[in-house]
């Protein structure tokens, strides 16, 4: 009997590379696709499922709890907030996600990000295009072994995107609740507490995951005690800031600017301020994007389901 793999949904052109490794498998694989968009939707299709590929469809509770012969669920990416973890691990279902395939993209990605703000880039291209040939439109901008960059968070991508940050000068410190002083200290990085990462950054690069603790993690508070020159670079998830409240704090000059590769609300609505700001660069939550990475996201998330359908424990089970 075939081991019955859904796609609950997905955006790519084809599915070469899924089927691909499916194939190469050696088990007797039917790969059904679909393009699930509520949790009734999911629920209609997934309840026979041997494994589940997800990419945006909700996994909730009440999705896992009409699962009958599900074994594993497979997240395209880094993030799984789409899954109810903790249903998923009472019920017995491995989950899954693939935490390494966009390290290098995303951690460029923040760096540029940083470098277009640091360096006024896209701000005076805009004027010169306008017909302002003046550097004074960039007014102020300092040296970068004169600014702090806080790092939320201490996972792979943040490591490598303090890595590449180190050598043009800027002093780095972090925070993450999970991870020792003495681990950040042996890679020349200060370990700090959140509020006071707010309060002395130049420059806050956030990169922790979107859950329940960290949903509207910068907030109108905390908005409140950063630096007036402060830039917010935001290439996690859109969620773990209030984005009412970063506008607010934008328009008012509470602090300088932000460079957001995510937004609360995806695609951003073509009424929202960000917009029409100076002040604030937004990419399509493009972060992770490569023809590389793309590649082995789609492999590496097909062969979790492979390991776990063959009676192996995937590398990447979180569950």
């Amino acid at each position: 009997m075939a081991f019955k793999v859904l796609l609950t949904d997905y955006e790519f052109e084809n599915l070469q590379y899924e089927e691909a490794v499916f194939q190469e498998s050696g088990l007797d694989i039917e790969f059904i696709k679909a393009q699930c968009e509520t949790e009734k939707d999911v629920i209609a299709q997934a309840k026979e499922a041997d494994a589940i590929l997800n990419q945006y469809a909700p996994i909730s509770r009440h999705v896992i709890e009409s699962l009958e012969n599900t074994k594993i669920i497979s997240r395209y990416g880094v993030g799984v907030n789409t899954i109810d973890l903790d249903a998923a691990k009472e019920k017995g279902i491995t989950v899954t996600n693939v935490p390494d395939y966009g390290m290098e993209e995303v951690s460029n990605h923040a760096l540029a990000l940083l470098l277009s703000w640091a360096r006024k880039v896209t701000l005076l291209n805009n004027e010169v295009k306008k017909g302002n040939w003046d550097f004074k439109a960039s007014v102020p901008i300092h040296r970068f072994n004169k600014q702090t960059i806080g790092v939320l968070g201490f996972g792979r991508i943040p490591r490598r995107f303090i890595e590449k940050v180190k050598p043009l000068g800027f002093k780095t410190v972090a925070y993450d609740p999970f991870v020792t002083e003495e681990e950040m200290t042996a890679v020349g990085v200060h370990k700090m507490e959140l509020d006071d990462i707010i309060s002395i950054a130049d420059y806050l690069s956030i990169h922790v995951p979107l859950n329940k603790d960290t949903f509207h993690l910068i907030n109108d508070e905390r908005l409140n005690q950063m630096k007036r020159n402060a830039v917010i670079i935001n290439t996690a998830r859109g969620p773990i800031i209030d984005e009412k409240a970063l506008i607010d704090a934008l328009e008012k000059g509470i602090i300088a600017g932000a460079a957001l590769d995510v937004t609360e609300v995806e695609p951003v609505t073509s009424e929202s301020p960000l917009l029409n700001m100076d002040n604030v660069i937004i990419t399509p939550h493009s972060a992770w994007y490569s023809e590389e990475a793309m590649i082995e996201l789609r492999q590496k998330a097909a062969k979790n389901i492979v390991h776990v359908l063959s009676g192996e424990k995937s590398p990447y089970a979180l569950t």
